[in-house]
C-alpha cells in the first residue's frame, strides 16, 4: 500500500472543510483549538493517508503539501 501524509499550514486554514469532505482514506477533520486568525483548523486526525493529493487540489488557500513514501524497489502495485 502506498503510504503518504499531508502537512497543512495551521496559520493560514480557514477551516472550509472542503480538504475533510475529498479525503477518500477519511483521515483528515478539523482541530478542536483556533489558530491565530480564530479559524478551527484541518489537521491529520489518522495514519492511513496515502498521498491521494485530493485534499490539497481542492483547497482555496492552498495551504495543504502532500508527501508520498517513495515506492521500494522489487514491489509492484
Amino acid at each position: 500500500m502506498i503510504r503518504g501524509t499531508v502537512v497543512i499550514a495551521h496559520d493560514v486554514c480557514k477551516g472550509c472543510e472542503l480538504c475533510i469532505v475529498a479525503c477518500p482514506q477519511e483521515c483528515l477533520g478539523l482541530s478542536d483549538h483556533l489558530n491565530a486568525r480564530g479559524y478551527r483548523f484541518a489537521q491529520l486526525n489518522a495514519d492511513t493517508c496515502t498521498g491521494c493529493v485530493n485534499c490539497a487540489i481542492v483547497c482555496p488557500d492552498s495551504v495543504i503539501t502532500v508527501y508520498r513514501e517513495p515506492k521500494k524497489k522489487g514491489s509492484r502495485l
